[in-house]
């Protein structure tokens, strides 16, 4: 043991580990790594295998890019979906404030981030070239809104302004953009109920 590291080899693994999550500071860290030396052996090893279980069983949707642990996510897998209104977002999250928002019966599209040069991600790193080939694909057999929900701050609008270029002049497709009743600079998993189901109702064309 040395004086920065003072437990155990193990438990300074453990605790490195917790350390580097979101949010998680040293002695956050350490709390946690003694509530998991305290557990009994059944519940330690049930925390191990979920995060196990996540790793090996979920994946991204192959239409929508949601999260999913079957062949597509039960929102592309329900019929009672509108499949030709597609709300787009950037992050897995978001398709769940979405929902529970609990007046939109159309189908989604997960960016998996949003453009930002100072990070490096450009729009190839995103699943827009797919959004593109998914509504154009949709579009030979009728109309097309895609709602673009991308979050109401700069990241999110230069994002939104790129997909929306992306598809204009297709036939049939519909652009159109969340209402701003969305506060400028907030993100999607912040707002409450009643104003993602305003900003659903009232979004705005982009056309």
């Amino acid at each position: 043991m040395s004086t920065d590291k003072p437990y155990t080899d193990s438990m300074n693994r453990l605790i490195d580990r917790f350390a580097r999550l979101p949010g998680i500071g040293r002695r956050t860290a350490e709390r946690l790594a003694f509530h998991i030396l305290k557990a009994t052996p059944d519940e330690a090893l049930a925390l191990s295998r979920a995060i196990s279980d996540v790793k090996t069983n979920v994946r991204h949707c192959p239409q929508c890019y949601n999260l999913t642990e079957s062949e597509t996510c039960p929102i592309c897998s329900d019929t009672r979906r509108d499949p030709r209104v597609i709300l787009v977002v950037e992050q897995p999250k978001d398709v769940i404030v979405l929902e529970q928002a609990g007046n939109y019966r159309g189908v989604y599209h997960v960016l998996l981030g949003h453009i930002s040069p100072l990070e490096g991600v450009t729009a190839t790193d995103l699943t827009i070239d797919a959004l593109v080939d998914r509504a154009t694909e949709l579009a030979q057999g009728g109309a097309v809104e895609v709602i673009l929900g991308t979050n109401p701050n700069m990241e999110g609008d230069g994002t939104a302004l790129t997909i929306a270029e992306r598809l204009n002049g297709i036939a049939n497709v519909t652009i159109t953009r969340l209402a701003r009743g969305l506060p400028a600079g907030t993100q999607l998993e912040y707002a409450n109920k009643a104003v993602l189901s305003d900003a659903i109702a009232s979004r705005q064309s982009m056309g």
